[in-house]
């Protein structure tokens, strides 16, 4: 007789978790009505099993131990959701080597672990699902695994942290400087109490990582990506890019260039008119560009119990599929890796938006000026507002393309001139050249 049951315990009952047994229970018909297979969840475990989570979930399946679900023979499908690196890591790795396939939502783990966890999975013959690791319930995982196959991937751009999406849509919409804009995010719970990995950039390096390796075939390599926060941005200078037909967002952009792979998440000033710079609030987005299909993009929620539940469970009905059909696991393989370089920052090459703080007084832009044109900056547009005879005033330069390292030396020399008065403030600048 054949088989038509998958057995699928969770470890972690939290908000993702909660999410996903939630759709695992409530939509179990809609699932057998489309795939024929029967997606039995027979396990959840959390140090926590008291809590009510607003779901029936029947008692002998929430545990306190974890591995005994790990090593229960009936499990088909261990499902992470805990979060952290260890002891997730352990835990993946013992259901791997029992043969289990695995379901993660922790892009922190794959991106910093993730190479070794890949390798034991192959060799055990085993997948390893992780949808929910980017993007929430977009299902960029499988675009760019599947859907795009056939394409040389050009570039990606992501708007993939909700959080400091948020804040910078605030700082737009209200002109409110940062400080104000995060403390809302806290009270709305869109931000952590720390909410350093947001803000910095971290979380969104994380899912940089395993997007650059899916579209160029690269190991995980977080430590390579170049990482800068939005603490730095204020309201006047949303209000200038405005002004210039630009909006700020925090944007992850891993690309094709003079041979090499850029992985950078940074600050970022888009065109207006871009589809991607009309993402605001909570939402995520991610533009991608293939050689054959050209420009796509995909929007939707990049966080919370359903959205992130629902890709989680995607991943589950694929693997339950392969089970069923015995057919051959797709396991990433290290093996097929590019020979792809990864470019070093102060090679990377960008327009640039920057506010000096200058003296006003006759000269001072001839010698910002002379100082740019020493190092091959060229100078797009300049904005210069209001006047204070004897004090500083915003000077505000946008450029042309010109080399990271050629601008970050122009400014350490520019910042020393006896008429800027304060450290510059540059914001990288995407779109086509006026």
């Amino acid at each position: 007789m054949a088989r038509d049951k998958v057995s699928v315990g969770i470890i972690g009952f939290g908000t993702v978790g909660t999410g996903t047994a939630r759709i695992m229970l409530e939509n179990s018909s809609l699932i057998k009505k489309r795939t024929g297979i029967d997606f039995v969840l027979k396990r959840i475990a959390d140090l926590d099993i008291k809590r009510d989570r607003g779901i029936n979930v029947p008692e002998n399946v929430l545990t306190t131990d974890a591995n005994a679900l790990i090593n229960d023979p009936d499990i088909d499908i261990v499902v992470e959701l805990m979060g952290g690196i260890r002891p997730a890591k352990d835990f993946i790795l013992q259901a791997i080597k029992n043969k289990k396939h695995v379901v993660t939502a922790n892009k922190a783990l794959l991106a910093t672990e993730g190479n070794e966890i890949f390798a034991e999975a192959e060799n055990n013959g085993v997948e390893v699902g992780f949808e929910a690791s980017v993007a929430g319930g977009i299902p960029i995982i499988k675009v760019l695994r599947e859907g795009l196959v056939a394409n040389n991937i050009v570039a990606v751009y992501g708007i993939i942290n909700g959080t400091s999406n948020y804040i910078l849509t605030k700082m737009t919409d209200e002109k409110v400087e940062f400080s104000e804009a995060l403390k809302e995010a806290q009270r709305l719970g869109y931000a952590e109490a720390d909410p350093t990995f947001d803000i910095e950039g971290i979380d969104t390096a994380h899912k940089l990582t395993i997007l650059s390796s899916l579209a160029y075939g690269i190991p995980l390599l977080y430590n390579e990506v170049y990482k800068e926060g939005i603490t730095n941005i204020t309201a006047q200078d949303i209000e200038f890019a405005s002004e210039l037909g630009y909006k700020i967002k925090l944007l992850a952009i891993t690309k094709l260039s003079d041979g090499g792979v850029e992985m950078r998440v940074h600050p970022t000033m888009i065109p207006n008119e871009y589809l991607i710079s009309k993402v605001d609030g909570v939402f995520n987005a991610v533009y991608v560009e293939g050689d054959a299909v050209g420009a796509t993009m995909y929007y939707g929620r990049g966080a919370g119990d359903m959205p992130t539940g629902s890709a989680v469970v995607a991943d589950i009905v694929d693997i339950g599929k392969k089970i069923i059909r015995s057919q051959k696991s797709e396991v990433r393989s290290q093996k097929e890796s590019s020979d792809f370089k990864i470019r070093k920052m102060e090679d990377v090459e960008s327009k640039y938006y920057f506010r000096f703080s200058a003296m006003d007084q006759p000269g001072v832009l001839s010698k910002i000026s002379g100082i740019l044109g020493n190092y091959n900056i060229s100078i797009a547009s300049v904005i210069q507002k209001g006047r204070r005879i004897g004090g500083s005033v915003p000077l505000v330069v946008l450029t042309h393309g010109a080399r990271e390292k050629d601008v970050l030396n122009a400014i350490r020399e520019i910042d020393n001139l006896p008429v800027v008065s304060d450290k510059t403030l540059f914001i990288r600048v995407e779109g086509k050249e006026e």
